[in-house]
């Protein structure tokens, strides 16, 4: 019952379910969902401890950068959860909209790799 808890409770934050969709779409690293989210780092981070802690998120260090994306079993078990009609309106929310726009362009200005050469 604990782990059902956490779960919720973790997905109860708009914010962090904005993340949870941003990582279905692709693994992404702070700064990326920063420039994305437009939030400090220090948000970001807490907001990602949660997700960790319920078993949501994981992260995996790729040479310089720790890289958070949806472990196996949250993608298997959220999935569902997304495809009903909840999941759809979800989907078409303005602020997921917006942030499926600002991925694509974080990923088409290459972020990550900037935030790499200048620190």
């Amino acid at each position: 019952m604990k782990m059902f808890s956490r779960v919720f409770k973790a997905l109860s934050s708009p914010l962090r379910l904005r993340i949870v969709l941003l990582l279905f779409q692709r693994e992404l690293c702070v700064c990326e969902l920063m420039h994305i989210l437009k939030m400090a780092q220090s948000r970001i981070s807490h907001q990602l401890r949660i997700l960790r802690d319920a078993d949501l998120v994981e992260d995996v260090r790729q040479g310089r950068w720790i890289i958070y994306r949806l472990p196996a079993p949250a993608r298997k078990s959220l999935l569902p959860f997304l495809k009903t009609g909840f999941g759809e309106e979800l989907e078409k929310s303005a602020e997921v909209v917006q942030d499926v726009q600002r991925l694509h362009l974080c990923v088409r200005e290459k972020i990550r790799e900037k935030r790499g050469r200048h620190g």
